[in-house]
């Protein structure tokens, strides 16, 4: 009986730290509905293996309002990472079940699914390990973001948050890095560049490209008419 009781006030307290954990992040949420973040989870995580290998390292990142921020910008990264965006409640479904009958198909994790808000949420809390709690953690995260932001505010943190060269964060850094403009002067070809080096973008400097990336900037630049952003 006493090991039962004292199995009770354990799943308690662990109960009560989870609500706490959740408490704390959508109070952060909150606050970077109006503010915005000095920094964010992986921009920290890769300041700490760059200064590994240089302890001088620094990030280059500058926060510009939407405004200032190129519509052909806007219009391409929503383009490449996340076509629904204005439409779904931060979880596109359809492309889920697609990424999961083609991993088991494969038999291995070959496509993904995650949205600008999935993105998001991952970029401004959470660690890179794959894991089932994680996921779940990124969905709760993701839950809130929707909930306290409308799809301008995420989009706004989205675009100055990711990670666009070896230590560049957010479109402001990006744009002055591989082009000498800034964010607010991309045309829509720098603009396409950008959003197709998103899923690896420390490959790639400087407007470069390969087969690959210019076969990616088509699709892009056909997808661009259609795209939606708020």
């Amino acid at each position: 009986m006493r090991a039962l009781r004292l199995l009770a006030w354990l799943l308690a307290a662990l109960a009560a730290a989870a609500l706490m954990m959740q408490a704390w992040y959508y109070t952060r949420i909150l606050w970077w509905a109006r503010a915005a973040p000095a920094s964010t989870a992986f921009m920290e995580r890769r300041l700490d293996q760059l200064r590994a290998r240089n302890p001088k390292a620094a990030l280059r990142h500058q926060w510009v309002p939407y405004a200032s921020i190129s519509p052909q910008l806007k219009r391409a990264v929503v383009a490449a990472e996340d076509a629904k965006f204005i439409d779904h409640d931060g979880f596109d479904w359809e492309a889920i079940q697609k990424a999961l009958q083609k991993n088991e198909r494969k038999g291995r994790v070959v496509a993904g699914a995650s949205t600008i808000s999935q993105q998001l949420a991952k970029n401004l809390f959470l660690s890179g390990e794959r894991s089932w709690p994680r996921k779940a953690q990124e969905a709760l995260i993701t839950w809130m973001l929707e909930a306290a932001m409308d799809k301008r505010r995420i989009l706004e943190l989205y675009l100055n948050f990711a990670e666009w060269g070896e230590g560049v964060f957010g479109a402001e850094a990006a744009a002055r890095r591989h082009f000498g403009v800034s964010a607010a002067d991309l045309d829509g070809e720098q603009a396409v560049w950008l959003a197709a080096v998103l899923p690896s973008p420390r490959r790639y400097q400087g407007g470069n490209t390969t087969d690959y990336l210019a076969r990616r900037m088509d699709v892009i630049r056909a997808r661009m008419g259609s795209a939606q952003i708020p």
